[in-house]
């Protein structure tokens, strides 16, 4: 009997030795995995440096210059929302459905990783998953969603830390912008705008139910709701039953929020505003920042637009394209090869795309650019009359013809290098010998000569003959010169065809450039942006101090201003302006290029420049006497008014060292009491005439022999020969 016990005892101690033996090596096993584990995937996990600096993607923002948000580029649709500015109920609603326990452990909860073991071993399938939310945040940030075992291990390591990296609150901060909700949200904010068009703050318990709802499958979810407003509530009421069983809100809360219908209401999807406008911004930002901070950057973009005036403009253009290409379409047949193309056509299954085909009408486009002449701010801006069916940008991209729209650079070089507007030239036939060319024989747009005239008469009427005569007095290379100083910087070619403005600019180069006659001879460079911060309010650019380059004297600018007023006056090329009851201080000068095909008015009043050009992408005519003053004028007068409701009346200021005098507009001198033609002409102290009037002495001193030979041996239809 003794023997058996003993023989007993000795099975069990034996029993319990080999037991001990087991559990001290299974530990020492999974010790030693465990270090494993760690020093394989500890290279693999985030650093502390990397934790403490994640930048979660965010939108780039463009915004007009009273706030006005024009265009946001993204990967990523997401807006950063403080911690302070989520609901209560949408935290406790994570809790309640995702993590319970969140409050408590430290990244990993073990309880419930044995507890969803058990469960999915009883199913032999994945019934229940045991990842906290800080596990999901890890996996958002740094890992992917393959259901592997070092996937899962990466995950626990990397949201332990997090938790000693971030407090709670900060870690329910970065999973709720972090998170997708469909539909291309990302972010609690941009769920909030994408599903019920309202604030984070705005939300109630119900829609936060439905969002946190989200979070079991956001894209196959996101897909029913707008669709099928059951599934809405479906998903909303899962996530308040959670909500009720954690005792968040009482019972008779909870039975009165399944009874509510379906709370979407997306926001109705808008175009981005001023599209022309904001792809300037976006391809400065590109070259300048690079892609990353463009597109999930969050920089927050100033520009200089005026919202208000921009959509005046779209509207003015739009209008005049619109009635320009109704007209014709009206004049020329569908067969006209000039003014229509073919396309395959595809509205019928049975024709043949290789010989079928429909003939489509070209397309007249528009530009327009307004600036603010105290600062070189774009106040608006257009570059075609759709960006949807064209993203070329006229306004700054294409190089175009300006005509005569380019004749007040060469006046503006004469004047600087002594001429005066007074000065006398003749309006007659011109032949240019060109060594080893066919002679040159220049016109004016009427085709017709009108003699004797002023500088002013002359560019009031847009006379091309006498501005070839002066840019042959001058040399081609000072009117390039002056150009250049005041802003033009395409390739100009001197030759005496530049008279005619026989170049090509872009227009936004041209009415930048005009800009130095309302400001006294100072250029200052035309700009976008005024301020650009990035996702933590840092300044980058800060492009408040404007940029001045005096290229001008004061009294050269003022004479030029003065010469400019006369095309707006009655019998000038821009009086269409004041018919149309535009009756402010303002100059300008209209612009179309040989055969009709560019249509220009580039004017300015003491504050505001504002070009507009009209024409065809492939250089065909507008139509015969279809010219700047008929269609570009009429759009810029109605931009203008537009740009000036609010602004107060002033006029140009008149600079030290101008002096008027009245004389004789047959001779150019001092008048006398015999000159019936007389105008009070504007002059530089130093080039005032001293000179009476030869041809009209005063009473008493009259010899009708007495005449300047030069004026008898010219006739309006003498032509003059140039070599060059």
């Amino acid at each position: 009997m003794n023997v058996v016990l003993k023989s007993k005892r000795f099975q069990n101690f034996g029993l319990k030795k080999s037991l001990l033996i087991l559990i001290i090596l299974t530990c020492i096993f999974f010790i030693v995995i465990g270090y494993r584990t760690y020093i394989i995937y500890q290279k693999d996990l985030p650093s502390f440096t990397k934790l403490h600096n994640i930048e979660p993607s965010l939108k780039t923002k463009i915004y007009a210059s009273d706030g006005t948000l024009l265009q946001e580029y993204f990967n990523e649709n997401r807006v950063l929302t403080p911690y302070s500015k989520i609901p209560k109920h949408m935290t406790d609603m994570v809790m309640a459905v995702e993590d319970r326990e969140f409050m408590n452990h430290w990244g990993v909860n073990v309880k419930r990783i044995v507890g969803a073991m058990l469960i999915n071993i009883t199913n032999w399938r994945i019934a229940q998953g045991a990842s906290t939310v800080t596990q999901q945040l890890a996996r958002m940030l740094f890992l992917n969603r393959k259901q592997t075992l070092e996937r899962k291990i990466k995950e626990a390591m990397t949201a332990i830390k997090l938790e000693r990296a971030y407090s709670k609150e900060e870690i329910l901060q970065m999973y709720l912008n972090e998170y997708y909700f469909g539909w291309g949200a990302y972010g609690i904010a941009a769920a909030a705008r994408t599903y019920f068009n309202k604030s984070v703050e705005e939300l109630n318990v119900g829609e936060c139910g439905f969002l946190v709802g989200l979070f079991k499958g956001p894209s196959r979810y996101s897909a029913k709701v707008f669709e099928d407003p059951e599934a809405y509530v479906r998903i909303r009421n899962r996530s308040l039953n959670s909500f009720y069983n954690w005792g968040k809100i009482t019972r008779a809360e909870y039975d009165s929020l399944l009874l509510l219908p379906s709370g979407l209401n997306p926001p109705v999807e808008e175009p981005g505003r001023a599209p022309y406008f904001t792809e300037v911004i976006r391809k400065y930002l590109l070259e300048t920042y690079g892609e990353k901070a463009l597109y999930s950057g969050g920089l927050q973009v100033m520009t200089t637009l005026n919202w208000d005036l921009q959509q005046e403009v779209e509207t003015e253009v739009k209008k005049k394209l619109d009635s320009l290409q109704a007209w014709l379409e009206r004049v020329h047949k569908p067969s006209n090869p000039t003014y229509t193309y073919a396309i395959p056509d595809t509205t019928d299954s049975l024709a043949d795309p290789l010989t079928d085909s429909i003939r489509v009408y070209e397309q007249i486009q528009g530009a327009s650019v307004s600036i603010d002449n105290a600062t070189g701010n774009v106040l608006a801006l257009i570059g075609g009359r759709s960006f949807e069916e064209t993203k070329w940008n006229r306004a700054v991209q294409s190089l175009l013809t300006p005509g005569s729209a380019f004749k007040p650079f060469i006046y503006t070089a004469a004047i600087d290098n002594g001429y005066n507007p007074a000065d006398l030239f003749y309006d007659n036939s011109i032949k240019l010998k060109i060594p080893g060319a066919p002679d040159w024989r220049p016109h004016n747009y009427d085709n017709k000569f009108k003699g004797e005239m002023t500088l002013r008469d002359a560019l009031r009427q847009s006379r091309n003959l006498i501005s070839v005569k002066l840019i042959l007095k001058i040399g081609p290379e000072q009117a390039i010169f002056y150009a250049n100083k005041m802003g033009i910087t395409s390739r100009l070619q001197p030759y005496p065809t530049l008279a005619m403005g026989a170049t090509e600019v872009r227009p936004i180069e041209l009415i930048s450039a005009y800009t130095v006659f309302p400001n006294g001879g100072i250029k200052i460079p035309y700009r976008f942006i005024t301020k650009i911060t990035d996702r933590y309010g840092n300044i980058l650019e800060d492009n408040t101090v404007v940029q001045k380059d005096e290229v001008l004297s004061a009294q050269t600018a003022y004479i030029m201003v003065s010469l400019m007023q006369s095309v707006m006056q009655p019998g000038g090329t821009g009086q269409r302006s004041r018919w149309m009851g535009f009756t402010r201080p303002a100059a300008g000068k209209t612009g179309t290029s040989d055969n009709w095909c560019d249509n220009w008015f580039v004017g300015y009043t003491p504050q505001i420049t504002t070009g507009v050009w009209l024409g065809f992408d492939s250089k065909i005519s507008i139509g015969r006497s279809q010219d700047g003053s008929r269609n570009a004028l009429p759009v810029w007068t109605a931009i203008m008014k537009a740009a000036h409701e609010t602004l107060p009346v002033v006029d140009f200021e008149i600079p030290d060292g101008i002096v008027f005098a009245d004389v004789c507009l047959e001779s150019g001198k001092l008048a006398t009491d015999r000159c019936k033609k007389v105008r009070n002409e504007i002059y530089r102290e130093e080039n005032v005439p001293i000179e009476s009037c030869p041809l009209h002495p005063s009473a008493g001193l009259y010899d009708p022999n007495t005449q300047d030979e030069a004026f008898d041996n010219l006739t309006e239809d003498s032509t003059d020969v140039y070599n060059f």
